[in-house]
């Protein structure tokens, strides 16, 4: 289970959090603008739009979770099983690999009006990245400053969706989560009036309660709500600090502790790691289950005209700040 938002102030900002039982030793992956892509169909782009987000680098190709481009787009790939289904390859189209999807994206297309117009070209295909790293179900959303789409494959299609709410979980499809969402209408972050009846002397006897019957679980569903109350009501200042902060009290909503979601007997699906993006500047945030203090890594302090692919490992130890 994942969550992903975007949010704005005076730049852009976007990320997830990763909510797994188990790492794939993920690494904060930078694809500098002549670094050769070798495309599953397509053959080999040599010079793109550079991009920096977390990937699994296998064999020096980064697949990535989520990341962001030089032009400020950006998107995340979370998991969608049981609904997401692949197209058998076409001809008549641009085939994608599901595993390229993401750079495929992100190295051609400066905003989400350029991801749209390549989505109608594109067919997607479930050809895995090996043997060892089978094909992942899942959907994506993709953003900028100006807009931002969920993508969902499934058996009968390509979707591409408005996503008004900025956020985006797992299952149901991306139209039933919407529609869900008209149950939460009457939450407020004002207090409540008593509507239930003018003959019962009704009062608040706590803060907060404008929010009552938001939901509190690890479901889905309930992330996604959780999530868009939070991120649509959710106010900081617009420098940098205070931005990046309050995005991971956005996304902090819905963290998992280990021992609240077991998977399998004696495992537990907790978040591995949760990051933020300042698309416009390039800047990479992240924090991990074990190391809650922000990390950055800048695109623009590495060389991107290079043509290797540049990765930092993420930190994992716990950091304690001692005041005395």
């Amino acid at each position: 289970m994942c969550t992903a938002a975007t949010y704005q102030t005076k730049d852009f900002y976007m990320g997830r959090t990763l909510d797994y039982e188990f790492s794939y030793g993920e690494q904060i992956a930078i694809i500098p603008r002549n670094y050769p892509i070798k495309f599953h169909y397509a053959g080999t782009m040599e010079h793109h739009y550079a991009c920096i987000g977390m990937a699994h680098v296998a064999n020096g190709y980064p697949l990535y979770y989520d990341a962001a481009n030089e032009k400020g787009l950006g998107m995340a790939g979370l998991n969608f099983v049981g609904n997401a289904a692949y197209a058998d390859v076409d001809n008549e189209k641009e085939n994608v690999a599901q595993y390229e999807f993401i750079p495929w994206i992100l190295t051609q297309c400066a905003t989400v009006e350029d991801a749209k117009k390549k989505l109608k070209e594109m067919n997607l295909t479930g050809i895995p990245f090996s043997a060892q790293l089978p094909t992942a179900q899942l959907h994506w959303i993709i953003a900028d400053k100006d807009g931002c789409i969920v993508v969902e494959s499934m058996a009968d299609g390509l979707h591409v969706y408005d996503n008004p709410a900025g956020v985006l979980t797992n299952n149901p499809p991306f139209p039933q989560q919407m529609f869900l969402m008209n149950q939460y209408m009457n939450l407020s972050p004002k207090q409540p009036e008593n509507l239930f009846s003018d003959k019962l002397p009704l009062t608040t006897y706590s803060r907060g309660m404008g929010a009552l019957g938001l939901p509190g679980d690890l479901s889905s569903t309930s992330r996604f709500a959780r999530v868009a109350f939070t991120r649509l009501n959710s106010r900081s200042e617009d420098t940098e600090k205070a931005s990046v902060s309050q995005f991971f009290h956005i996304l902090g909503s819905v963290d998992q502790q280990r021992g609240c979601c077991e998977v399998a007997e004696g495992k537990y699906e907790i978040t591995i790691y949760t990051s933020c993006c300042n698309t416009t500047k390039g800047i990479y945030y992240y924090t991990t289950y074990e190391n809650p203090q922000i990390t950055a890594v800048n695109m623009h302090a590495t060389d991107l005209n290079g043509t290797e692919v540049v990765s930092y490992p993420m930190l994992q130890d716990t950091e304690i700040r001692y005041q005395n």
